[in-house]
């Protein structure tokens, strides 16, 4: 093997190295991410659960600055307890009054970064026209080649708690209900082309 050969294949071994290490952008991968929510009926008599069937946005990440960013849309119209006289009912102004606001955001930063894995993210939720932090706890993370797609993808579970009167869904406060909100996401995104 002579010099320029050698300085050829060294020049491309640190480039793919520094290509693998640089921010990436992945694109929400729809029909694997469900953001989920628990809350209150009846002060405690049992607990409603429900999740969002449409979302949509972009996650950059830095493993190697321990960096990257969250923006996520979610199609509150969407909304499926599993009960469409619910559904029917969440669309309602006392709850997510989606004629009005019909998509709910959430924009924050990877944080707590472990080995180039994020901890959590610090940000803030937009439901209902209210804009209040939000701190998720990213409980797993994983990143891999996607086998269909040849492209990396990341996947996550992660969770939160808020009140929701704080953002205008005080509907059952009167009558002794809860107003935590356990919000659980599942994420997959796949690095954009």
């Amino acid at each position: 093997m002579n010099k320029l050969t050698l300085c050829v294949m060294t020049s491309l071994v640190v480039f793919a190295g520094n290509a693998a290490a640089a921010p990436a952008t992945y694109k929400i991968d729809p029909s694997h991410t469900y953001p989920s929510f628990e809350a209150d009926h009846m002060g405690g008599l049992s607990t409603w659960r429900g999740k969002f069937n449409k979302s949509e946005g972009t996650i950059t990440l830095d493993k190697k600055a321990g960096a990257g960013t969250v923006d996520i849309v979610v199609d509150t119209t969407s909304i499926d307890f599993g009960l469409d006289a619910m559904n029917e009912h969440a669309h309602k102004a006392d709850l997510f009054d989606t004629a009005k606001f019909p998509t709910a955001t959430y924009k924050g930063k990877l944080a707590g970064f472990k080995d180039g894995v994020p901890s959590k993210v610090e940000g803030e939720l937009t439901l209902r026209g209210v804009t209040k932090p939000l701190t998720l706890s990213i409980n797993k993370f994983k990143c891999m080649p996607h086998p269909m797609h040849k492209r990396e993808v990341c996947g996550a579970d992660a969770a939160a708690t808020f009140q929701r009167d704080q953002f205008g869904m005080s509907a059952g406060k009167d009558w002794g209900f809860s107003m935590d909100v356990n919000l659980r996401i599942q994420v997959e995104a796949i690095v954009a082309e």
